[in-house]
Order: structure tokens, then sequence, then C-alpha cells
């Protein structure tokens, strides 16, 4: 298994970030799977996998160059660049990043993929033009319209994981960030279950990234490391929550999808990303329902966070028989 040595002071000092790069990045590799991660993303898949692949059966050697780069066990790295931790990254300076790797590390990264020799065909400069073209172009058309939804969701995970860090530590928050991770003690973190050499990260920067696809890997750089891992599935999923019928027509459809929601501690961002609800909207419905004591109000560690009390739970259990 491959795992790093984590010193306490690097875990304090960790922080999650946002990157517009590794969402689109995530993406890729569900249009290169051609299958849907979860259900809620069926509809973006179907709505752009056919401009996907005729977009690759155009150009078969960048075709050839995803199949070779993206690997079932292993991704290339010049495929997913360390993020660099800043608060906000543009997505074009993020993928300048890629446009410059060497092309000599891109053969190398290639072959380490791949496990043996680089296709012919890719033995040649400009392999990182034209993953870069194929991903602005991934971003251009299939994630910047839904970008705003989509940094809801990923802003309302990493108030959910803040608010778990908050309540169950470092342990049980890692152990639930994605498959194959998980805390062995001792600083070490297990990152995937796959056999390669430890990695002592004590003294570097430690970032985690998360991304709506429910993918995920890890990367680094001499002086950061970075887990980037799928977001919580009641966020990612966005399935629509049902709503009895009477409780909407009680409480209106909006405040009574907010409370039906709350069956778990959520904050503010989590419910707007949820419900699809302006941050205006949601408050007013939270006021309201604290007001009618049909819900609570907490805090785990920064974050704000609300769920329901006896009585809202026996309102929707009694509307839901």
């Amino acid at each position: 298994m491959g795992w790093w040595r984590i010193s306490t002071d690097t875990l304090a000092a960790s922080r999650f970030v946002v990157s517009a790069l590794a969402e689109t990045t995530a993406c890729l590799i569900c249009l290169a799977n051609g299958t849907a991660t979860h259900p809620g993303e069926r509809p973006w898949l179907d709505a752009h996998l056919p401009a996907y692949r005729a977009r690759l059966a155009g150009d078969p050697i960048t075709a050839l160059l995803v199949r070779s780069a993206l690997r079932p066990r292993y991704l290339a790295d010049f495929v997913t660049p360390t993020p660099t931790g800043e608060t906000n990254p543009d997505f074009h300076e993020e993928l300048a990043r890629i446009r410059a790797w060497p092309d000599d590390r891109v053969q190398a990264d290639l072959a380490t993929a791949l496990g043996g020799p680089v296709p012919q065909q890719l033995r040649r400069p400009g392999m990182t033009e034209r993953l870069a073209d194929l991903m602005e172009w991934i971003w251009t058309t299939a994630v910047r319209p839904d970008w705003n939804r989509r940094r809801r969701i990923v802003e309302a995970d990493v108030v959910a994981r803040t608010g778990q860090l908050g309540r169950d530590g470092w342990a049980a928050t890692l152990d639930a960030m994605r498959p194959g991770m998980r805390w062995l003690g001792e600083g070490r973190l297990q990152v995937n279950p796959h056999d390669y050499p430890p990695r002592d990260i004590s003294g570097k920067r430690l970032l985690f990234v998360p991304v709506t696809p429910d993918v995920g890997w890890v990367c680094w750089t001499t002086d950061r490391h970075a887990v980037i891992y799928p977001c919580s599935g009641v966020l990612a999923g966005q399935d629509p929550v049902p709503v009895p019928d009477a409780l909407g027509t009680l409480l209106g459809p909006a405040r009574a999808r907010v409370l039906v929601l709350l069956d778990t501690p959520k904050s503010t961002t989590q419910l707007v990303a949820l419900t699809g609800q302006g941050l205006g909207s949601v408050g007013r419905h939270l006021k309201v329902l604290l007001d009618a004591r049909l819900i609570r109000r907490g805090r785990a560690g920064r974050s704000v966070l609300y769920d329901r009390t006896p009585a809202g739970e026996v309102l929707v259990g009694a509307q839901a028989r």
C-alpha cells in the first residue's frame, strides 16, 4: 500500500483548497471512462460524451495520449500538477503549468504510466499542448457553464469535512475521505491501496482538494503534497430530495425542503448547494424554522451547523407516513 508519514505540525497546518483544474481533470477522467461515477452525473455525461468522443475520433494522437496517460492505477504526472494552494487560482494559470511541462519529463511520465515503452506516435514534442488544448475545451464547453454550482458543492464539502474534523478528529475525517485511504496511526496516512514506496512529508505543505466526480488521486512536488478526493455523495449526487406534499403545503415547498434536508447537521453553504436556492432565501427559511423550534443551531469548529429538533423530527416523520 502507498502511505505517507506526516508530522503533527504538517497535519495541523494542512488546508482545503478549490481547484478548477482538478475539477476539469476529474471530468476528463469521467469522459475518458465513459461512465457516470454517481447518478447525479449521468445527465452531464449524456450531454457531453458524444462531443468528446467525436473530438478524439478526429484527433487520434490526442486519443492515444489520453489512453496512455490515464491508466487505471496511475495517472501520468503531467496530467495532475500539484495545486499551488492559492485561495482562488485562475483556471488558465493552473493550465499553464501543464503547458510548461518539459518534453523529456512527459516521456518519462508516460513510460511510468504505461509500465513500458511509449508508443512511437507519442515520442514527439508538444504532447502537453495537445492535452492542455483538450482540457481547455472541456473546461470551456462542459465545466465552466456549470462551475458556480460545482463550486458551491465543493465549498459545501469543505465545510462538512471541517465540521467532521471538529467533531471526530483527523482519523475519522481521513478515513471517510476516499476509498483506499485511512489513518494507520503513528503518523502514517495510507493514501491508496497500491504497493508504492512510503514518503515522508513532514515539514511540507499538505493540501486536500475536493472534486464533484467520484474520482481521486494524489500528487506532489518537492515542497507540497495534495490529496484530490470526491465530494460526499449527498452533495455530489444532487438527487432531488422528496418533500411530502402535505409538508410542502404547510411550510411552503422551499422551506419544507430545507427542513427535510436537515436530517443530519448541515451548514448554510451546504443547504445552498443542495437546494439551489440563494443564500438569502436559505437564511430566511432557517430563521423561520429556528423561531418555530423545528431546528437548532450548533457550532463545529468555525462552522455553524443546523439540524432538526425532536419537534422537527416528529413533524417530518408524521408527514412522511
